[in-house]
């Protein structure tokens, strides 16, 4: 599995989630179609498990994994971030304010958040609530804890008339002023072959010119068409801008600080 071979596809994996659909569109239904042996999983930390198990070469993988698994570099050009407001990254409470929660349900599912989470409550609220790992349940989680982290498409279904909703990405833009990226593609040292093979840009590209296509496949009853193509225009990032990068650089120093990760290592990029 950790040898790379000239004769099979690149593999890589991503998550199902709505956010990842114009980053894979062109793999599974466009120009791209057929070139890649593409892996789709509901939860993100299982594209990071399978990237550091060298079960593929590249994966869409939560931010924190960068400064977790070895001998890895990002992919440059394309991420899944926010600018402001991410809609699909929360905290949902019974609660109104945020200095007034002790216990936290946190989402087994998400890595990155987790870490955002804890650093939001340590470095910009000044304190630290109980925390506990939950599958992503929402009436399960808030019945022992004062507040959920949801993320993904169950987060932009969590009914805002019953619960007070605290996006993520906002909060972050208010303490830091910055952008945030929540998951990049990310290489194996040994796939840069397979890497080359990729032109991630251009699929991102394609999934773009295409998200009417793509709020048609993922509309549903509890999710307009409309919505999604509005969530994917106005919330999702999918290039990382200057002040994104700024906010991913301090997210690491913070995360650093924390002991969330061992140390802040610098960005390292692979190369077309």
């Amino acid at each position: 599995m950790n040898q790379t071979s000239q004769n099979r596809l690149p593999r890589i994996a991503a998550s199902s989630y709505l956010n990842t659909a114009p980053l894979i569109w062109s793999f599974l239904y466009g120009s791209k179609q057929g070139g890649v042996e593409l892996f789709t999983h509901k939860a993100p930390s299982r594209c990071a498990e399978m990237l550091s198990n060298g079960e593929v070469d590249v994966a869409l993988v939560p931010v924190i994994e960068y400064q977790r698994i070895p001998d890895i570099a990002i992919v440059p050009d394309v991420c899944i971030g926010s600018r402001t407001a991410v809609r699909s990254v929360v905290i949902a409470s019974k609660q109104n304010n945020l200095k007034k929660i002790k216990r936290v349900a946190l989402d087994d599912s998400s890595r990155t958040s987790v870490a955002l989470v804890k650093i939001i409550f340590r470095e910009f609220l000044g304190f630290e609530p109980e925390w506990q790992t939950s599958p992503p349940d929402l009436r399960s989680m808030l019945e022992r804890n004062d507040a959920a982290l949801i993320i993904g498409d169950p987060a932009m279904k969590i009914p805002r008339e019953k619960f007070r909703v605290f996006d993520l990405a906002t909060l972050w833009h208010e303490f830091t002023g910055f952008g945030f990226v929540f998951a990049l593609w990310m290489a194996r040292a040994n796939a840069a072959q397979q890497v080359r093979a990729i032109d991630f840009k251009a699929a991102r590209d394609e999934g773009l010119a295409n998200l009417d296509k793509i709020a048609t496949q993922y509309g549903d009853q509890t999710i307009s068409a409309e919505e999604i193509k509005d969530y994917l225009t106005r919330n999702i990032a999918f290039q990382m801008d200057e002040d994104m990068a700024k906010g991913l650089s301090l997210y690491f120093e913070l995360a650093s600080k924390y002991d969330l990760i061992q140390q802040s290592n610098p960005l390292e990029f692979t190369a077309y």
